[in-house]
């Protein structure tokens, strides 16, 4: 079947965002992706120093609240909640 009797198309599991564990990157690969998510969630909010929430973001990825999510179609990784 096709989309022009109803059929709806299934996206390509490969383009689909995945979570990489944490333990699979370097210690300045982690840095990097805190940084980069204090730069953009909180510098921007008028806050003095975004990046004195470094340690705590890198403390909520070691708990598993934020994880390491890649996009294969970007070919970018951030972090983010855990889904």
């Amino acid at each position: 079947m096709n989309d022009e009797m109803g059929q709806t198309s299934t996206p390509d599991p490969r383009q689909e965002k995945f979570v990489v564990e944490a333990d699979l990157l370097t210690q300045d690969q982690l840095e990097g992706l805190a940084e980069e998510y204090c730069t953009r969630y909180h510098g921007l909010n008028e806050v003095e120093s975004p990046l004195s929430e470094r340690e705590r973001v890198l403390a909520a990825v070691h708990r598993g609240e934020l994880v390491v999510w890649f996009d294969p179609v970007e070919n970018t990784a951030g972090l983010g909640p855990a889904q």
